[in-house]
């Protein structure tokens, strides 16, 4: 058993690879062949010390993962070795094994390829959540995705148009706006180039987006509250961006429009039922080809540190996937 391990949490350039001694599955856990992990902008955060959850020194990062149930321990009885599952996590995927919680594996459908798998739970979990539990999202509104082109972005384009949503896509090139019209967004915002609330007011005749979903944060917040429709939602996800930005409290007023938190994690731990639930949806929806993981390349385990480097460099189009099949 190896894994990228992190003993100081200052940058990816500090894992390296070693020799695991997991041991045996204690009550409550399994133990989890890994077959593939995608690397989400939350484990760059978390080796940069940078994240709201700080695991416990050494860790192997990477927070969502899928494999094969090689062992399971006491207490566990709806998992069996064998078995198929998808992991989330706060850590442990970027090895060849991990010693993960049972209530944090989810059985998987034969037909669900690992890559696919590794790429779903997180970023489909966190939009459904965002989307339809805390942004109420409803057939005919429309929705801005900002960082479209991103892997929560991607996944927040499917899951809108599943939803029945008009999409607009905001992104930073007119590459990634090809990319995202691909993913079957109905129209883009270069807010590189264009003028954001102009180009918000002719896109939706002057009634602004129902519903911004923003994993980016940063200067473009503040334009596009002001842009949002009458009574509209606008859903912080997170911080990609590198700044939190401030609203003055005024412009939620004047829109009647609301500021709504979206944290994955803690509503997976804090309501399990609601979170099967929406599992279960979005499962049946990969099944009926409304929502399918848009993966930027698929790099072997090996090549983890590289991958950090594209995710830092912003120039990822939906999600990297780590692999042990993948060949360098």
């Amino acid at each position: 058993m190896h894994g990228w391990l992190c003993h100081n949490p200052t940058g990816a350039d500090q894992l390296h690879w070693q020799a695991l001694d997991l041991g045996e599955p204690g009550p409550g856990q399994v133990l989890v062949a890994v077959r593939a992990a995608s690397l989400n902008f939350p484990d760059l955060l978390t080796v940069e010390n940078k994240y709201q959850i700080k695991p416990t020194l050494p860790f192997v990062p990477g927070a969502e993962y899928a494999g094969v149930v090689q062992a399971v321990g006491p207490n566990v009885g709806h998992l069996q070795p064998g078995q198929h599952v998808a992991v989330i996590g706060a850590c442990g995927g970027f090895a060849t094994h991990a010693m993960a919680l049972a209530q944090h594996c989810l059985p998987l459908p034969a037909s669900l390829p690992f890559e696919h798998a590794a790429a779903f739970a997180f970023t489909y979990g966190t939009t459904h959540h965002a989307l339809i539990d805390r942004g109420a999202l409803r057939a005919g509104e429309t929705v801005l995705v900002l960082g479209a082109a991103g892997g929560v972005g991607t996944s927040a384009i499917q899951v809108a148009k599943a939803a029945g949503a008009k999409v607009i896509a905001g992104v930073s090139s007119d590459e990634k706006a090809a990319f995202c019209k691909s993913l079957g967004a109905d129209e883009t915002l270069n807010y590189s180039v264009e003028d954001v609330r102009e180009r918000l007011k002719g896109l939706t005749l002057g009634r602004g987006p129902d519903v911004v979903y923003d994993p980016v944060g940063g200067p473009l917040a503040e334009p596009v509250f002001r842009s949002i429709a009458w009574r509209g939602r606008y859903l912080v996800i997170g911080f990609a961006g590198g700044t939190i930005p401030t609203l003055a409290w005024n412009l939620a007023l004047l829109k009647g429009a609301s500021v709504v938190g979206v944290f994955w994690g803690d509503f997976v731990r804090r309501e399990p039922k609601a979170f099967e639930q929406a599992l279960g949806q979005l499962v049946s929806w990969y099944q009926e080809g409304l929502i399918k993981p848009a993966i930027d390349r698929i790099l072997p385990m090996s090549e983890l540190p590289q991958a950090y480097a594209l995710m830092a460099s912003r120039a990822v189009k939906g999600k990297l996937v780590m692999s042990h099949a993948a060949k360098a």
